[in-house]
């Protein structure tokens, strides 16, 4: 992992170096993301592709002073289905009507403030199974408070987490009945996220 890191910190380097020295910094648009990671023991995982925060949660740098203020962040919530039209967006081409991402241009633009219409959920899937990693099926939604991940197919099996209180995920409060409301909302929140992307792949 770390020569992988030292690998990739010297060849943006050597990117950026060739970028300025060209006169084409301060006119290109330079993102970092990078798959999900994976467990490192974490929930006695090894693999990624489970929903947990661990592996859920991926990079995203991106510079473009001509838009961005060096040096802000943002905690909204995107997903990479939202670069393309980002990248077309920044292009100056039309979004197609049909394209499932947002583009991201407000927020960079923005110094990280969120629009008022933008979303409050991030929708996950994961159907290879079986397969070689042997995840089971799954997917759910997660918003800044809390998570709902369902198992299905061969299993029928839910997990809800307050990450407020349990950001480790380590306490499953699917069956607590103080959170009876937010299972509630969380579920109804899910079945419009599936039919807005359309899924019905489960």
């Amino acid at each position: 992992y770390l020569k992988t890191a030292k690998s990739m910190d010297d060849n943006i380097g050597r990117l950026l170096d060739y970028l300025e020295k060209e006169g084409l910094l301060e006119n290109t648009l330079i993102v970092y993301t990078s798959d999900q990671g994976f467990y490192m023991g974490e929930h006695g995982w090894f693999d990624k592709r489970f929903m947990y925060e661990e592996c859920h949660r991926m990079p995203l740098l991106v510079r473009y002073p001509k838009l961005i203020k060096a040096g802000s962040s943002s905690s909204a919530m995107c997903m990479n289905v939202d670069f393309a039209p980002t990248f077309l967006d920044l292009a100056g081409v039309k979004i197609p009507s049909d394209i499932q991402g947002k583009s991201l241009v407000p927020i960079l633009a923005g110094n990280g403030t969120e629009p008022n219409n933008w979303r409050d959920a991030v929708y996950y899937h994961y159907y290879e199974y079986p397969a070689e990693h042997s995840v089971k099926r799954h997917y759910g939604i997660r918003t800044k408070e809390y998570k709902l991940i369902h198992f299905y197919e061969d299993i029928n099996e839910w997990e809800l987490y307050d990450l407020k209180r349990d950001p480790f995920e380590m306490n499953n409060v699917w069956n607590d009945a103080t959170y009876a409301t937010v299972k509630q909302e969380m579920t109804a929140k899910l079945k419009n996220l599936q039919s807005s992307y359309n899924d019905t792949s489960m």
